[in-house]
């Protein structure tokens, strides 16, 4: 993954690293992160949808750099796609060092959420 000279999208979800999250080398767990991405991508998508989304695959992932303990985890969301029932987004996982302005790429993805309705079947995603 090479870096980029800033994020892409939109920022939706700012977070704080905490111990409870990290490793006992103070990394933070990767499952965490990929968490904080899909809530953001829940946001965003139920925006858009004007309701009810759920996430129905994430595309492949992988880590550049590690988030570490007292470091803001930033997630920017851009919409990509917008299909019938679904919405594709690219998500970007930045992390924002500790009392540092220095920001860092750590993972990004397409991850791809689906508009439900009150059933929990697929429905349309509305024109803006």
């Amino acid at each position: 993954m090479s870096e980029p000279t800033g994020p892409r999208g939109q920022l939706t979800l700012r977070t704080l690293a905490m111990p409870g999250d990290a490793n006992a080398a103070g990394d933070i767990f990767g499952g965490w992160v990929m968490a904080q991405m899909d809530l953001a991508c829940g946001i965003r998508a139920a925006e858009r949808a004007r309701g009810r989304v759920v996430t129905a695959a994430v595309r492949e992932m992988a880590f550049a750099k590690p988030v570490k303990i007292g470091d803001t985890l930033e997630i920017y969301i851009d919409i990509t796609k917008i299909g019938r029932t679904s919405l594709t987004l690219h998500v970007e996982a930045w992390a924002q060092r500790y009392l540092s302005d220095k920001r860092e790429l750590v993972t990004n993805a397409e991850i791809i959420m689906v508009a439900l309705d009150a059933e929990g079947k697929p429905k349309n995603v509305p024109t803006e």
